[in-house]
């Protein structure tokens, strides 16, 4: 099965059997690749234990787990479909998030490190600099219409690790994001690798996801995320959800602070 997003996808994780089959030894919490089964459907996840997780000082509230949770909501809650499937359930080494893996094609990145003359036509550059040996090198990624959606939703849900390998290019076609855990906070920590855009226009696709964020917080979203936000990080959602509305573009990066995460893979 693959992300869809639908009731299927989410019954699936949230009640099927999970059988570690090995771990994701680049991860610096606990990210263990599994099967996943349910009344005859299987696909494969990753789970993250909260008892795998290393406390961050800047992050003190909830579990990390708890926000990639409320990251998908968020994206739930926009109808972009840009977070696979994830939610919070027991599993083999205690309670976790639990997210439906993506099968990607190999080859397929959307964000890469390159020479200046092997960038391909029409992506944005976003830094210049060199590589280890001296040579000259871009930080780039692709101008795709959901890449454009993605970077928008980081804006709102501040995203402090938007790192190049976080950005899936998957089987089916569709760009999603995944490792949420250091996002939500009340001050603007918002680094990533997708600054290609600033200073655009939001699409009108990005416009109207929001703005169905901007309503589900006052109803069921608030709620929902009200179990693993502090009231002051969902009001700060609020807050800066309100803002792009009002200003639909692109921002600059903040100057008082580290606009790419790092590494940036």
């Amino acid at each position: 099965m693959q992300a869809t997003g639908g009731p299927a996808a989410l019954e699936l994780i949230t009640r099927g059997k999970i059988d570690v089959e090995g771990r994701l030894v680049d991860a610096s919490n606990a990210t263990l690749y599994c099967a996943i089964n349910h009344n005859g459907v299987s696909a494969h996840c990753v789970y993250k234990p909260i008892n795998g997780e290393r406390a961050l000082w800047d992050f003190p509230d909830g579990t990390l787990a708890g926000r990639e949770v409320a990251a998908y909501l968020v994206s739930d809650a926009s109808g972009l479909g840009l977070v696979p499937p994830t939610v919070l359930r027991p599993g083999p080494f205690g309670p976790g998030m639990v997210q439906l893996w993506i099968d990607t094609k190999e080859g397929d990145d959307l964000v890469d490190v390159l020479p200046p003359d092997e960038v391909p036509d029409g992506w944005r550059m976003v830094l210049r600099a060199h590589d280890r040996f001296g040579d000259p090198a871009v930080l780039t990624h692709a101008d795709h219409p959901s890449v454009k959606l993605l970077a928008a939703l980081d804006i709102v849900i501040n995203n402090a690790d938007r790192k190049g390998g976080h950005v899936l290019h998957g089987t089916d076609g569709n760009v999603y994001g995944v490792d949420h855990g250091i996002c939500l906070h009340t001050e603007n920590k918002l680094r990533t690798v997708l600054w290609g855009f600033l200073g655009e226009p939001l699409p009108e696709e990005a416009i109207v996801g929001l703005a169905r964020v901007r309503s589900a917080l006052d109803d069921s979203l608030g709620e929902q995320l009200s179990e693993h936000l502090t009231r002051h990080e969902v009001r700060a959602l609020r807050h800066r959800t309100d803002a792009l509305l009002q200003n639909p573009v692109y921002p600059e990066p903040n100057p008082d602070g580290r606009p790419i995460p790092w590494p940036a893979f």
